[in-house]
């Protein structure tokens, strides 16, 4: 399978993405981000590390760009790391599965772009795979982590496997120079402390010993290493429990992938318009919108048969003209806010 040819708006708007990294050296995040696009720069939480968004209509292609951006935030971004370190983050385990699966597949158009950036060297893995990996492997290889967002959610630490304490990790831990070690120490809730030991249901005594240490937990392991961070629906990730989480990770740099940034609190430096996705035959208008009054189960149901009927007409067509159209249905149900996600 071939590498998909970017659309004239996602060039645009990943060259944007480069001018922005190159000024960004130079002059810092928020003047980079003034001057090229005439708007303020929300620096909260992040202060000078740069976190910007490309706010992208649903059906634009954001993980062909998620993919394609990488080997770019390399180029223009560079870290103390040989390769690359990126963590995708997702709104839900489905979409997880499904960018897993299709940034891993060889041939599929996003490994093609990814591997384009960054070369056949890189892995693309769950987070529970990382600790497989040796340290040499980080060393020699690109690797994409990719993962739900609520995977780091900030309560009940002690229930999160991403910030439990784990002896798997001693070989990335050990090591380390102590310097880079004690910067952790400024990330919130990063050592072991008396109340960790006091409520571990095993290893205590192991656990003592690392009182006022550092954590081995793959949480600081990410950021030790001061990831890429790309945050897919981004708009779903604007309150401060996950804000919170974010800053744990201590990333290098935040791209936000969306099409509804929250306002006043998105640094949107780039904005494709449905009209843009129209003259790329990326969508169809205009959009038919319809108020359902008898309830969400009445919607769902009239979505069905109109897709159905669409598939009927599209087989016929296909049938008369050997072109082939598919009918897609595509439900969302946001997320409750109160719940902090």
């Amino acid at each position: 399978m071939p590498t998909l040819q970017l659309k004239n708006y996602q060039q645009q708007a990943l060259d944007a993405l480069d001018t922005y990294l190159r000024a960004a050296r130079i002059s810092g995040a928020r003047s980079a981000f003034e001057s090229q696009t005439g708007y303020g720069y929300n620096q909260e939480p992040f202060a000078e590390t740069p976190c910007v968004c490309l706010r992208i209509p649903t059906g634009g292609g954001k993980t062909l760009m998620g993919a394609d951006a990488i080997g770019r935030m390399s180029r223009e971004w560079p870290t103390g790391l040989t390769k690359p370190l990126v963590l995708w983050l997702v709104p839900s385990d489905p979409i997880r599965s499904q960018t897993l699966a299709a940034l891993r597949t060889s041939g599929h158009p996003f490994r093609e772009s990814l591997v384009q950036g960054v070369g056949e060297s890189v892995c693309v893995c769950d987070l529970d795979e990382l600790t497989v990996l040796s340290p040499q492997d980080y060393a020699q290889r690109a690797v994409v982590v990719v993962a739900t967002i609520q995977s780091f959610r900030v309560e009940d630490t002690d229930q999160r496997n991403v910030y439990a304490f784990s002896e798997k990790l001693e070989a990335h831990f050990k090591g380390v120079q102590v310097e880079r070690l004690q910067r952790l120490r400024e990330l919130p809730d990063a050592v072991v402390t008396a109340e960790d030991v006091a409520s571990a249901k095993a290893g205590r005594e192991m656990l003592a010993r690392f009182v006022g240490q550092p954590r081995w937990s793959l949480a600081n392991w990410l950021a030790l290493h001061e990831p890429y961070v790309i945050v897919d629906e981004a708009h779903n990730t604007k309150t401060e429990r996950s804000f919170e989480a974010l800053k744990r990770l201590n990333p290098s740099l935040i791209l936000e992938l969306t099409a509804t940034p929250v306002p006043k609190r998105t640094n949107v430096l780039f904005h494709v318009s449905a009209q843009q996705l129209q003259a790329e035959d990326m969508i169809k208008m205009p959009i038919a919108l319809i108020e359902h009054t008898r309830g969400w189960q009445a919607a769902v149901f009239d979505a069905v048969q109109n897709q159905r009927l669409l598939e009927a007409e599209a087989q016929q067509e296909e049938a008369a003209t050997g072109v082939r159209a598919d009918p897609n249905l595509s439900h969302r149900a946001d997320p409750i806010l109160s719940q902090g996600w």
